[in-house]
């Protein structure tokens, strides 16, 4: 069999034309898999005839000798007996029956199946084994332990993080807006890679809103609020959460580069949705502006 996919694995990769290496080989495995199970089935047939044949040898010798021919048992029966079962055979249950008699109901002593009692004898070894290492000797952690281990070197992993400038102290609360060139540059390269999809490659709105106008769904257009939105995602509208897949810095990064979009009017843009968000420090600006213009019209009065 070895010779014979030795021979087939030239051909398929000879007469591929195409086809990919996985696809042969998922091909040639088929083929073996094929020819193992023609092999054991003759195998399984070539065992039957030679078994019929030594049964009948031995029943042609016992008639010669004048003798009664007993079939020997089965492999599968010696197992069965000797490990599995160990029951008595009806003709010996006498040697087992104990001295209680209901009504013409009688007990027999039989044992207790071998694999349950080897089960049992396994959990016995289990539980020494078990309370040696975790209670005992403290080989083992046990899971209050292995859970503040966890603890320490997530604790551990942070620290590293913030020291490389790594960025895992930012936050919603304390990220910032920043015009940065090399910020907004990094933070294109996460929007093209995770945002795209979804809003488009000018943020002009596919699936999801366009993000270049005044126009918010959630809460509103500041850095807090969007990298809010990024981190925590709306998964019943369809955005998942990007916690576990960015970094706190590119969150920041991907956060600072929408907003600074924010009036870029790409083509094709999508129609504005949600409610109009004004930034704060417009906010004062209008109210400055309109309180200017009261006193002006009182003036000029």
């Amino acid at each position: 069999m070895m010779i014979m996919l030795m021979n087939i694995v030239p051909t398929f990769a000879q007469s591929a034309d195409g086809m990919s290496a996985s696809t042969s080989l998922m091909i040639v495995l088929g083929f073996a898999l094929v020819v193992v199970v023609i092999v054991l089935m003759v195998a399984v047939m070539m065992l039957r005839v030679l078994r019929t044949m030594v049964k009948d040898q031995a029943m042609a010798n016992a008639v010669e000798a004048g003798e009664e021919y007993q079939e020997e048992p089965s492999l599968w029966e010696k197992i069965d007996k000797k490990y599995l079962t160990q029951a008595v055979e009806l003709k010996d249950e006498k040697s087992i029956e104990l001295d209680h008699d209901y009504d013409g109901i009688k007990e027999l002593d039989n044992h207790l199946p071998p694999w349950w009692k080897y089960m049992f004898y396994m959990s016995i070894v289990f539980a020494v084994v078990y309370i040696a290492l975790y209670h005992f000797t403290g080989t083992l952690p046990l899971q209050t332990e292995e859970y503040n281990n966890e603890l320490a070197v997530a604790e551990a992993q942070k620290a590293a993080l913030i020291s490389e400038g790594g960025g895992a102290n930012i936050d919603e609360e304390s990220v910032l807006y920043s015009e940065d060139a090399a910020v907004l540059s990094a933070g294109a390269k996460v929007y093209e890679m995770n945002c795209v999809s979804c809003h488009k490659a000018n943020a002009e709105g596919g699936i999801g809103p366009n993000l270049t106008d005044d126009y918010w769904i959630h809460e509103g257009g500041s850095i807090n609020h969007i990298f809010k939105a990024v981190k925590y995602g709306f998964p019943d509208k369809g955005m998942i959460s990007w916690e576990p897949l960015l970094t706190p810095q590119q969150m920041s990064d991907v956060s600072s580069y929408v907003k600074s979009l924010k009036g870029s009017n790409p083509a094709n843009a999508k129609d504005p949705q949600g409610e109009l968000y004004v930034e704060e420090d417009m906010k004062e600006v209008e109210t400055v502006v309109a309180d200017t213009t009261v006193v002006a019209e009182a003036v000029g009065e």
